[in-house]
């Protein structure tokens, strides 16, 4: 495999959901700074590398740092927890997962989580009824306590799930969107030919409404935005071919649109021709249902040209996330060669001229 599993493996298991992503902000500076000229962090806790630019446009690059995970919400008498989504869940892949909770003195108890049910043994027919988050509990093993010892309301609960090589791809929990993330660095790193000043945003809060990269948008004043996210890949048994939004193996995906934006035209158009011009592998998306952090730069101010490139996953909001190795350099040859390109074209509308 041609990627860097080390830094891929470190941005997917290093815990952060929304509001809490301290470490994995920590973990991404380490990388950036090396190949940018400052590093700072705002009040939302986006991770902002500025890089200087020569005459070339403003561009932001949003790729978001938060996973999806739960709050502690309550402890029993047992010493058995309930918790709050952060992020979207499908209860169906939940069951029997193995958790970490991170108490607020830094360290992580690892748990289970289980629906409040009797087992299937236990059961008679008819019995069984459909899941849903609210009857998922997490045991620790430990008594009532030691449970209420180390952790408190609103302490963060993670999925535990290590990073696997697996055929001609990596499956890991966080891939949405650590894989954006190392997208950005990777791309950040190889165009060394731009003259856009750039903005390598490492964005919070994404999962609950695009929230740091509507605070961004704002303060790096961009012309142009890309977002950097993770996209459905449905090629898989159960669904039809108009339906599959993305197919693994088959490219970077150049966004048209998604619930959050429609995607400028032109640069769309401009991604098309450097993939072509280039020979990178790419697929263009439609997305129904679902956001990037370009919805929340294309509306900042008075409008900025946006666009977002896409990694096909498979799976995605699960532990088992799955991608693939020449989509994810597909997507970081597509960024680079956009940023080396910037300034050659502009991304606007005209005014007709009035007599």
């Amino acid at each position: 495999m041609s990627i860097d599993l080390n830094m891929l493996r470190t941005l997917t298991q290093t815990p952060g959901i929304a509001s809490r992503e301290d470490k994995v902000r920590d973990v991404v500076a380490t990388f950036l700074e090396p190949i940018v000229d400052s590093l700072t962090v705002d009040t939302l806790g986006n991770l902002i590398g500025y890089r200087k630019g020569s005459g070339g446009p403003r561009i932001a690059i949003a790729a978001h740092v938060d996973e999806i995970g739960f709050f502690v919400r309550h402890v029993d008498d047992n010493g058995f927890l309930r918790v709050q989504k952060v992020g979207g869940f499908d209860p169906r892949v939940l069951v029997a997962q193995r958790v970490q909770v991170h108490s607020r003195s830094g360290d992580s108890l690892p748990g289970v989580l289980q629906p409040a049910a009797k087992p299937i043994h236990l059961q008679t027919p008819g019995e069984s009824k459909e899941l849903k988050l609210e009857d998922l509990f997490i045991d620790l093993g430990l008594p009532v306590e030691r449970v209420k010892e180390h952790i408190q309301i609103g302490d963060m609960v993670t999925l535990d799930r290590n990073l696997a090589e697996i055929g001609d791809t990596v499956v890991s929990k966080a891939l949405d969107d650590r894989l954006g993330v190392y997208v950005m660095i990777e791309a950040v790193r190889k165009a060394t030919a731009s003259s856009a000043e750039i903005f390598a945003i490492a964005t919070t809060q994404e999962e609950i409404g695009l929230r740091g990269a509507h605070a961004s948008a704002y303060s790096v004043e961009a012309e142009i935005a890309i977002a950097l996210d993770v996209t459905i890949a449905a090629d898989i048994p159960g669904g039809t071919p108009d339906a599959h939004v993305t197919k693994l193996g088959a490219g970077a995906a150049i966004k048209i649109l998604d619930s959050s934006q429609i995607a400028n035209p032109k640069i769309v158009e401009h991604l098309r021709e450097l993939a072509e011009e280039h020979n990178i592998p790419h697929q263009f998306e439609i997305l129904p249902f679902g956001g990037t952090d370009a919805g929340a730069f294309q509306t900042s101010r008075g409008g900025v040209a946006t666009a977002t490139i896409s990694i096909p996953t498979r799976y995605v909001h699960t532990v088992n996330e799955m991608a693939h190795v020449d989509d994810i350099q597909a997507s970081i040859d597509l960024l680079a060669a956009f940023l080396n390109a910037a300034g050659s074209r502009s991304y606007g509308y005209s005014v007709p001229v009035r007599a």
